[in-house]
């Protein structure tokens, strides 16, 4: 029997809740591992972006890849929108996955 794959759409963001980061993975918790200890040289090492704070799953690489681009295209008030209707604290989910 062929196990599901998952996809995760996630956002991310710094200590101070400042920068929101958007991405698309099939494996949240290294995704978010490489972040966390700036393990790739990019937009969230730069900006420290070290809390997972929203993330949706899906079964479909194509479904995953639109959402991320949607909500990417959205405003700033739409992720945080979306943040606090799973993780209103904002707490880091790293921990609970």
């Amino acid at each position: 029997m062929v196990a599901e794959r998952h996809y995760y759409v996630y956002l991310m963001t710094n200590k101070k809740n400042t920068v929101i980061y958007t991405g698309v993975t099939n494996d949240l918790i290294r995704r978010v591992y490489e972040h966390k200890e700036k393990l790739v040289k990019s937009f969230t090492s730069r900006y420290n972006i070290n809390k997972l704070v929203y993330y949706e799953v899906f079964l479909d690489a194509g479904y995953a890849i639109t959402r991320e681009k949607q909500i990417k295209g959205g405003s700033r008030a739409k992720k945080v929108e979306l943040i606090n209707s799973m993780n209103a604290q904002w707490s880091d989910l790293y921990e609970s996955l």
